[in-house]
């Protein structure tokens, strides 16, 4: 029972494309080697010591976490500080760690979608938007050369749209050329313009596999001088920080706390607000969210469900006309753990990936209130 750790961040990036991060993100593969061999996978919100040696004990050479252990960059690596530590740790352990952020916020498959999940809402859709930046790759040729070139492309990540691989569009039409004296045309012949039967190939691509796409297109094409069009291209919306979604029946902003407590296991709910207040329409957003509060009041938000809301971005959503509850970073964040996990393990069982997944139990709130014994 094993497989490359890269196999299981392919499946990872289906989930979260890191196109979906924001630019002062930092995630990937942050420790490790894709082409390791592993037998197991952690799942965590983050990695700590205790989490590190949880995966030792596991046996699982791959952790998935949230928070990106290594987010700013470091200056020197001294295991007297704590992040030193902790890196200095995670090489010498030999295990593999991938980081899913601001992606995994922003993805239709991640946290908010599992914190929307959780709170049962029903209909949900994306708070704010999210996009995938890309190109469109196009090019002409004879249409008995379409498997040949579309496969290549395809190995190169080419035509890969979410959980769909293989995209493409083709379309058959007359090309003309004049081949001059020297040339060797596929088709025709040199020195007198030639009209032919070809397709056109359309093909979209993430950015950072441009470059081995037009590689293998070139390698594949069948033609001396291929014609290759490039196109910026936006991929549709692929999520946003953020749902908005309905409860399956109006409820008191107190009662709507109070499930917050009990769905999120947080005996630290506070709301502002009046409790009397009856909402139906809920925008969340998980971790930190207070500044989402004016989309989700144009998208017909009656509250916010998020954490970590200072003094005057709940004084401003309340004189905006949205009532706020906090439910904290931590607790609107972890529900997304379970829920990545069952994600993921589906995909690999369909892929035929034998891998375990085991979800940290290690990996718990900082945070005790003072009636926690």
């Amino acid at each position: 029972m094993s497989c490359e750790a890269g196999r299981v961040i392919g499946l990872m990036e289906r989930l979260a494309p890191p196109e979906l991060a924001a630019d002062w993100d930092n995630v990937g593969l942050l420790f490790g080697s894709p082409r390791a061999e592993i037998d197991a996978v952690l799942i965590a919100l983050e990695v700590t010591v205790e989490v590190l040696e949880e995966a030792l004990a596991r046996k699982a050479g791959l952790i998935i976490c949230h928070h990106p252990p290594l987010f700013r960059p470091l200056r020197r690596l001294r295991e007297d500080e704590p992040e030193g530590a902790l890196a200095c740790g995670i090489v010498r352990s030999g295990v593999a760690v991938y980081a899913a952020h601001s992606n995994l916020d922003a993805s239709s498959q991640g946290v908010n979608a599992a914190l929307a999940e959780a709170l049962e809402l029903r209909e949900h859709v994306p708070l704010g938007e999210a996009s995938l930046e890309g190109y469109k790759l196009v090019t002409f040729l004879p249409p008995e050369c379409l498997g040949e070139v579309s496969e290549a492309l395809f190995r190169a990540g080419a035509g890969a749209i979410g959980d769909y691989r293989g995209c493409s569009f083709r379309v058959e039409g007359t090309g003309t050329f004049l081949a001059g004296p020297g040339s060797r045309p596929f088709r025709g012949e040199a020195g007198r313009r030639n009209e032919v039967r070809e397709a056109r190939l359309e093909v979209w691509v993430k950015g950072q596999d441009l470059p081995r796409a037009m590689g293998e297109l070139m390698g594949a094409h069948p033609y001396e001088e291929p014609a290759v069009d490039i196109y910026p291209a936006r991929l549709g919306q692929r999520g946003g920080i953020g749902r908005i979604g309905t409860l399956s029946r109006a409820m008191t902003l107190g009662e709507l706390a109070e499930s917050c407590r009990l769905r999120l296991a947080n005996p630290a709910v506070r709301y502002a607000g009046d409790a009397g207040l009856r909402v139906r329409r809920v925008a969340v957003c998980g971790g930190r969210g207070g500044d989402v509060a004016g989309e989700a009041r144009r998208m017909g938000a009656e509250v916010l469900i998020t954490g970590d809301v200072s003094h005057h971005e709940a004084q401003d959503a309340l004189r905006a006309g949205l009532a706020i509850i906090d439910a904290g970073h931590y607790h609107t964040e972890s529900v997304v753990v379970p829920f990545l996990a069952k994600h993921i393990a589906g995909l690999a069982g369909a892929a035929g990936l034998e891998v375990e997944f085991f979800i940290s139990e290690t990996d718990t709130c900082p945070w005790h209130t003072g009636g926690e014994s």
